[in-house]
């Protein structure tokens, strides 16, 4: 891709992303008020996670780190009847492995369930509904990775629009199921399983007429001895545990919560979504749109490009990852309650969340630096590193996750609020590690611009801080809804703006932000 399409891609797959996690948002406000937190709902909530960390490792994960570089390399050094013959091949053994793992979870849906929720063990009607919901989400694992595998090719061939819509299809289906289907059933949450099997179908759809116009379209063979499958899944196998490490760590936080009292699950999740939010319209946006120019400067052997393009993902995730992060936890209990305070969601259960979300807006620059900093290892076709960091994080959660549950629970705390916090200290154990490894076999750095730059955004984010403390006390806490989202809007807009001038005011420009 060229150099000076790569800010105009982040921006189309971000407005789109964008337009995902507002529905998104809208849809767990719905499901809040719907269902409430605790109970049936922590039912489908565990039975979701499951396939959709599954997803995560396909859709923003380990196959697209994979596949990309090896794709790229094909575009680059054969000629199109490969590149097509690879696809072929790719999807042929891809769809074959996730058919069978699909077929295993719904056979063994409850003891999956025992494993990943083993506090529902004690409630036979938590545990077995999650069960039937879990074989009715799971085949969505199969849709959504193929529709990730097309979407990998599309975004290497410069087409990022159709890839990053997609998501938006999950949000309107969970919707629909649960105003207009779930009043209509027995056990009105299975109508969200229904939902998620019917997006996975209308997300694969939707990709198919641009691989067709790119004549791309080609269909599946089985060959396990491909040189290029064989490349692929050697270097994919390593990659869902490397570059996933956020998710794997968010999963043991669920397994945890599940054993922690009703509602801790949903408490966790609301807050999950909204931590997400920054990460997914600018962290996966940008890690999804460099990977392939990474891929191609490491194919050319163009170090200084791959160092320029780094360098510059690398600017746009602090200056948009530190505010964010510092904002989300100063804005915690205001965002829980305009935000979802509604129905069957009440006031102790914003409480509860964003107790969870003050603890997690910590990590949401970590989880970002992530993002960009894998690519670069993966695009130089290096899935060890990855791991290796990934298992030290992932030991690092598990003993974060008994320290502060030790604290807060000396300190009579909400315990779920020590789960969050483990993870978020868990992202930057990771995130440090993977610049220290960049850094020290000299691939990148933070050269000496940045010590400027990082004097700019801290300063800025102070001053944006302090506005934002300033303006909380004219949050309307006893109006209604409506007017509660109005004066967020408000509060967030004034903070984003301050933050914007002191920016400028400490000679930040927005030219900084091109990509030379």
């Amino acid at each position: 891709m060229a150099k000076s399409r790569l800010f105009r891609s982040t921006m189309i797959v971000s407005s789109m992303t964008m337009l995902s996690r507002i529905l998104g948002l809208l849809r767990d406000m719905v499901l809040m008020s719907v269902f409430g937190a605790g109970g049936l709902m922590d039912a489908f909530l565990v039975a979701f996670k499951i396939p959709n960390f599954l997803r995560r490792l396909f859709a923003e994960g380990a196959f697209s780190q994979a596949f990309v570089p090896v794709l790229t390399e094909y575009k680059e050094k054969r000629s199109f009847n490969e590149v097509q013959l690879l696809i072929a091949r790719t999807s042929g053994v891809l769809s074959l492995i996730l058919l069978v793992l699909t077929v295993v979870v719904i056979i063994l849906a409850p003891q999956v369930i025992a494993l990943f929720a083993p506090g529902f063990i004690g409630d036979a009607q938590k545990f077995d509904t999650a069960a039937d919901l879990l074989r009715l989400t799971f085949p969505y694992l199969l849709f959504i990775s193929m529709t990730a595998f097309f979407g990998s090719i599309l975004q290497s061939y410069g087409r990022f629009a159709a890839p990053a819509f997609a998501p938006v299809l999950l949000n309107l289906a969970m919707i629909g199921g649960a105003l207009i289907l779930a009043p209509m059933m027995d056990t009105p949450i299975m109508a969200l399983g229904y939902a998620v099997a019917v997006s996975g179908i209308l997300q694969l759809v939707i990709q198919l007429p641009q691989l067709w116009q790119q004549k791309l379209l080609v269909a599946p063979s089985i060959n396990f001895h491909d040189d290029g499958v064989k490349k692929i899944l050697k270097l994919m196998l390593p990659a869902i545990f490397g570059v996933s490490v956020t998710q794997i760590n968010l999963l043991l936080s669920t397994v945890f919560a599940s054993l922690m009292m009703a509602g801790s699950v949903s408490w966790m999740y609301a807050a999950e979504r909204l931590s997400e939010l920054p990460l997914g319209l600018i962290g996966v946006a940008i890690g999804t749109v460099i990977l392939p120019s990474l891929s191609a400067s490491r194919a050319k052997a163009d170090q200084e490009t791959f160092v320029k393009t780094l360098d510059w993902a690398a600017r746009l995730i602090i200056l948009v990852g530190l505010p964010a992060s510092l904002a989300m936890f100063v804005l915690s209990n205001v965002l829980m309650d305009a935000l979802f305070v509604r129905g069957e969601f009440d006031a102790n259960d914003a409480l509860m969340s964003g107790v969870a979300l003050k603890a997690l807006s910590g990590g949401i620059l970590g989880f970002m630096l992530i993002k960009i900093f894998a690519p670069a290892f993966f695009a130089d076709q290096d899935t060890k590193t990855p791991v290796k960091v990934g298992i030290i994080s992932v030991f690092a959660n598990m003993l974060f996750s008994v320290l502060f549950i030790g604290i807060f629970y000396l300190a009579r705390l909400p315990l779920h609020g020590g789960l969050a916090l483990a993870t978020t200290a868990a992202s930057f154990v990771n995130a440090a590690l993977l610049y220290f490894i960049l850094r020290q076999r000299g691939i990148y750095r933070f050269g000496k611009p940045w010590r400027k730059r990082f004097a700019q955004f801290i300063i800025a984010s102070t001053v944006m801080v302090i506005a934002l403390y300033l303006l909380l006390p004219f949050y309307p806490a006893q109006q209604t809804q409506w007017y509660k989202l109005l004066w967020l809007l408000i509060i967030c807009l004034a903070g984003a703006a301050v933050y914007g001038v002191a920016l400028l005011a400490t000679g930040f420009r927005p030219s900084q932000l091109r990509h030379h």
